[in-house]
Formats: structure tokens, C-alpha cells, sequence
């Protein structure tokens, strides 16, 4: 992967050689760090970079850093701003993802939240698949369990925590497979190791609710109410038993970094055909048709990086605010 150009840092765009960090710096140390990922699409048609509901990405992002007791001087829109002028510096004509974070910037030894000093950067990247396979994804159920909300919040995206994603989605990639799923200490489906989990069976969606300590994730919510009001299908999100997803017709996950990925085996079981479903083909369809703007009643989620005027203003939530409310 290529490095970026440049890095918003602290309250200013700097190149990315000049964005740097002590060893002894607490967030790295201690994992007291939160992060975001938020995607841009390329439309080549109109020529224009459209990033992806940055506000609400933002809005998340924020609230993760309050759960590590951070105060940021940025507002959601300022953040997405802030961004827009990253890409511009970058000159980025392609897809990317956008990866925010904060940190805990002192660098002293000893673990703890308080009276520390949080720190914020910005990057962007050019990117394209998360997972190779996205179309025939072969998964295993991991013998790692998902980090409980009493344990570390699950629903933030905690820089530490992902050490168990980590841990799993290792374990499987070396065991041959392209993920890994991982079930909560309950035993029940909570998520794969960096994205959301859907199941179609007998012609109803079902995803594990928040509950199941899964992220919070921008795209689960989307992606809801794509299947609500445009497919016109009934979503539950109840706790959902690892037997269940063998006996689905459909499989999939969900996230910004893999986007619609469709599981068509796990543990050297077929799902349904073995190939991927008809819900999961439509709705990949839809989305990434939405994201890079094709989309009439979904465009205001898309923000123009090269023709955005001098600022973000907080999202219309419109076709997405029921989902968004869950």
C-alpha cells in the first residue's frame, strides 16, 4: 500500500513524512485510541469523489472517543470538512478509504484515562477490495469470542479491542478461509472480525441486534433500510444461534471497509446454493450504485469532494433516518 501525501493532524494538514508519533505514546502503548473508516467512490461519469455519509461516520467517531473520556474541539461537520480538504491536498481521483483517529498523545508511562491529552489525525488512502473474494466468501466460526461490552465497549471502534478481531481473523485466514465469524460469550452470532453479519432465511433478513455486542455499524443501518424499502423485505434483528447461518438461504456481511460480501460456505458447508443469493447480488447492486451517486433519492448521502463549497452541513437523513434511528 502506497503512503499517503498527507495527514490532517492536529488541527492543520501537514505532509505525511512530518506526522509523527513517540514509541512511548500512550495510544499506542495502552491502545487508548479510537478510529473510524469512511469510504470515497470515484464517479467516473461526473468526475467527482463522493464520500459516503461522512457526517454520521463522524457522528460515531465522537461518540467512540467519548467512551475513552476524550473532549474533541471538533464538531461531525467540522471533522467532514476538515476531510474534504485532506482529499482536495491529496488530489485523489479514485476509490479510498479515510481513516480517522484519536489518541491519546502523552507519551508517559501508566495506564489510564484521565488527565491525558487526546490527539487527532486524518489519512487517506487509495482502496479497493477488503476482502479479495467479496463475491464467494468461504468463513469459519472462530474459537475467539467477541470482546464483551462490559469488557471494553464493543460498540465504539476501540483501537485495543481490535486485537481480538485480529486474533480471529488471523486464526482463519492462515486456516485457509477468507473470515472469520465470531460469536458473543453467550454463544450467540455476534459479527465477523470487522464487519456486520445478515442471514436471509425463508425469505427474511435477520442481523444480530446491537445487543450481541456488535459495532454500531453506519453501514448495517443502510443497508436495513435498503431491505426494508427497496427490496420490500421484513428485517428482524434478534440474537441469532451459530446453527442458524447453516441453514440460511443467504449469508452476508456488511461494513465500510468490505462493503456487501457474500458468504456462500462456512466450515466447508455450502450456504443455499453455495453461490451467492439473489438478495445479497440486488443489494450490492443498489449500493454501490448509491455511493458513487447514481442514485437520485440517496444522493444527499454523497458528498463532492471537488465541488463541495467551503463546508459540510450536518446530514439529511431522509430515506436513511429510520434506520439510522436504531
Amino acid at each position: 500500500m502506497n503512503l499517503p501525501g498527507y495527514a490532517f493532524l492536529d488541527g492543520k494538514i501537514v505532509p505525511y513524512a512530518e506526522a509523527k508519533v513517540g514509541v512511548l505514546t500512550h495510544g499506542l502503548n495502552y491502545g487508548t485510541a479510537v478510529f473510524g473508516g469512511i469510504r470515497a467512490y470515484w464517479n467516473d461519469d461526473e468526475g467527482e469523489l463522493f464520500v459516503f455519509r461522512p457526517v454520521d461516520h463522524f457522528r460515531r467517531f465522537l461518540q467512540s472517543a467519548g467512551l475513552l473520556r476524550m473532549e474533541l474541539p471538533y464538531t461531525a461537520e467540522a471533522l467532514a470538512t476538515c476531510t474534504l480538504e485532506l482529499l482536495r491536498s491529496e488530489g485523489l481521483k479514485t476509490d479510498c478509504y479515510i481513516r480517522p483517529l484519536a489518541f491519546y498523545g502523552d507519551e508517559i508511562i501508566g495506564v489510564r484515562l484521565h488527565n491525558l491529552t487526546p490527539r487527532l489525525a486524518i489519512t487517506s488512502v487509495p482502496f479497493g477490495l477488503y476482502v479479495e473474494n467479496d463475491e464467494n466468501a468461504h468463513c469459519t466460526i472462530s474459537s475467539w469470542r467477541r470482546v464483551d461490552d462490559n469488557m471494553i465497549p464493543a460498540r465504539g471502534k476501540i483501537a485495543g479491542a481490535y486485537v481480538n478481531s485480529a486474533l480471529a481473523k488471523s486464526d482463519a485466514q492462515l486456516s485457509g478461509f477468507d473470515e472469520a465469524i465470531v460469536l458473543s460469550q453467550d454463544g450467540h452470532v455476534s459479527e465477523g472480525s470487522a464487519e456486520n453479519i445478515f442471514l436471509v432465511r425463508n425469505g427474511v433478513a435477520v442481523t444480530p441486534p446491537i445487543s450481541e455486542n456488535i459495532l454500531e455499524g453506519i453501514t448495517r443501518r443502510t443497508i436495513i433500510n435498503l431491505l426494508k424499502d427497496e427490496l420490500g423485505m421484513e428485517v428482524q434483528e434478534r440474537s441469532v444461534d451459530r446453527t442458524e447461518l447453516f441453514l440460511a438461504d443467504e449469508v452476508f456481511f456488511t461494513g465500510t471497509g468490505v462493503q456487501v460480501i457474500a458468504v456462500t460456505r462456512i466450515d466447508h458447508r455450502p450456504i443455499g446454493t453455495g453461490k451467492m443469493g439473489n438478495v445479497v447480488r440486488q443489494i450490492r447492486e443498489l449500493y454501490f450504485n448509491i455511493v458513487r451517486g447514481r442514485v437520485v433519492r440517496y444522493r444527499p448521502h454523497c458528498v463532492p469532494v471537488y465541488n463541495s463549497g467551503t463546508g459540510v452541513k450536518s446530514e439529511n437523513t431522509g430515506t436513511f433516518a429510520r434506520s439510522s434511528r436504531k
